[in-house]
């Protein structure tokens, strides 16, 4: 899949040990000429952890995608009937999620 000029709806969600793997990859793909719609839990917008700050983590991202981050159930509810993406990335997605949502 060619993936410049594609919407790509990336969120992070509580797993924060996970930011500092996911976080390039979101560059990556800003390299790659897609446009980065960032989504992020509201764990992961609001805590703090040993991981980093939240306004750390928000400030980043908002430098890379140029976008502000979508982080309430009423700001990403239309996401969907107005196909403001063209793919989804959900990081990181638990086995226990996959499960769920595959069934």
């Amino acid at each position: 899949m060619e993936i410049k000029g594609k919407k790509v709806g990336f969120v992070l969600t509580g797993s924060f040990c996970t930011f500092s793997k996911t976080i390039p990859k979101i560059k990556e793909l800003v390299k790659l000429g897609a446009e980065i719609v960032p989504i992020m839990s509201y764990n992961a917008y609001n805590l703090d952890t040993k991981f980093g700050k939240a306004k750390d983590h928000i400030k980043e991202l908002e430098e890379i995608t140029g976008k502000e981050i979508i982080h309430t159930i009423q700001g990403a509810e239309p996401i969907g009937p107005k196909h403001l993406t063209d793919i989804m990335v959900v990081a990181p997605a638990s086995r226990k999620y996959y499960s769920k949502t595959s069934t």
